[in-house]
C-alpha cells in the first residue's frame, strides 16, 4: 500500500480524491491546501501547509494539483522528499522555470489520457511523424474563469488550460527540432476575463515537422480533442475523443476518466530506476511543450470582438 499525500483541494484535486479512493494500493493519508474548495474525506487529514504534511507524513506518493508556479515549487520540494510526485499541467508557464533540476526525475505530469487505449505501443515504437494537428472543441462557462484562472498571468490560456493533453502527446511524437517558425491569432468575444476564446496556430521545426492547433473553448459544437499525426510512409494516425481517451481504439469502447486516472496511479514507479511506463509523461519533457506554447503566444495577433486584429 503506497501512501499518498494530495496538494491541493480545488475542482481537479476534488477528481484525485474520488480516483485515490478507489483505486488498489493507494492510500490517501492526507490533503494539503490552505483553503480547500472540497473537504477531504472523513478520517483524512487536513493541513493548511504542504510543507508541514511532507514533514510529518512522509507519503510514498505525492499528488500536486495547485495553480502554476506554486505546483512546481510543491512538486520539487516533495521530490527531494523522497516522493514519486505526479503533478497537474501546465504546472508553471515559464519555460524557463524547467531548467534541469535533480529532483525532476521523480515527478511526471498528471496526463491521464496519454494512457488512452493504444497510446503507450504508439509512443514506445516512436515512429517517424511529418505533422501532427491538435483540435480542441468545448465550452467553458463563466464560474470556470474564477479565482486564479481569471488572469492570463496565473492560469495562461487555452494552450495551458486545455489543448496542453493534445500538444504534449503530438510533440512527443514528432521528433525533437527547433522552432523555425511560428504564426497564431487569438480571438476574445465574450470577454469573461483575460484568457482567449479561440487560438488557432502554425508551428514550423527544423527539418520540415508542422504542427497546427485550432482550439476552442466557446463553441456548443459536440465536445472533442483530439491528435492527427501523418507519419513519414504516408500513413495517418488518429488519436480520438472528448479528451483523447478513444485514444486508437472506437470511441464507444473508451475507458472512463476514472479508469484513465487509476492506470496513471498505478504505473508511477516506486524508485529512481527501472523501466518506465511509456505513457508516463517526465517533466523536462514539458520544456519542450511550454516553449511551443509561448512561441504561439508571442507571436499571435488578437481579434477583439468587433473583429479587428490588434
Amino acid at each position: 500500500m503506497r501512501r499518498v499525500l494530495l496538494i491541493g483541494s480545488g475542482e481537479v484535486g476534488a477528481k484525485h480524491t474520488e480516483a485515490l479512493n478507489r483505486t488498489d494500493g493507494m492510500d490517501l493519508v492526507g490533503v494539503a491546501d490552505p483553503s480547500p474548495v472540497v473537504a477531504p474525506p472523513a478520517g483524512v487529514p487536513l493541513f493548511a501547509q504542504w510543507g508541514n504534511a511532507l514533514g510529518q507524513l512522509a507519503p510514498d506518493v505525492v499528488v500536486v494539483a495547485a495553480p502554476p508556479v506554486t505546483a512546481l515549487v510543491a512538486a520539487r520540494a516533495a521530490a527531494r522528499a523522497g516522493a514519486t510526485v505526479l503533478v497537474e499541467k501546465p504546472v508553471t508557464l515559464n519555460p524557463a522555470d524547467l531548467a534541469p533540476a535533480l529532483e525532476d526525475r521523480r515527478i511526471f505530469v498528471a496526463f491521464q489520457p496519454h494512457f488512452a487505449p493504444g497510446l503507450a505501443g504508439l509512443l514506445d515504437q516512436a515512429p517517424p511523424v511529418r505533422r501532427a494537428t491538435v483540435t480542441l472543441v468545448c465550452r467553458r462557462d463563466r464560474a470556470y474563469y474564477r479565482s486564479w484562472r481569471t488572469r492570463y498571468a496565473t492560469a495562461g490560456g487555452i494552450l495551458h488550460q486545455q489543448a496542453i493533453h493534445g500538444l504534449a502527446l503530438a510533440l512527443r511524437l514528432l521528433a525533437p527540432a527547433p522552432i523555425t517558425s511560428c504564426t497564431a491569432e487569438v480571438r476574445r468575444v465574450r470577454q469573461w476575463a483575460e484568457s482567449e476564446d479561440r487560438i488557432t496556430a502554425t508551428v514550423a521545426f527544423e527539418g520540415g515537422a508542422l504542427l497546427t492547433v485550432d482550439a476552442r473553448v466557446d463553441s456548443d459544437e459536440p465536445r472533442r480533442h483530439d491528435v492527427s499525426v501523418h507519419l513519414d510512409d504516408g500513413r495517418q494516425v488518429h488519436v480520438r475523443g472528448r479528451n483523447l481517451e478513444a485514444g486508437l481504439g472506437r470511441p464507444q469502447s473508451a475507458p472512463s476518466d476514472l479508469a484513465l486516472r487509476q492506470t496513471m496511479y498505478r504505473s508511477l514507479p516506486a524508485g529512481d530506476t527501472g523501466p518506465r511506463h511509456p505513457s508516463l509523461f517526465p517533466l523536462p519533457q514539458l520544456r519542450r511543450t511550454l516553449e511551443v506554447i509561448d512561441c504561439a503566444y508571442r507571436n499571435a495577433r488578437t481579434v477583439s470582438e468587433a473583429g479587428t486584429a490588434t
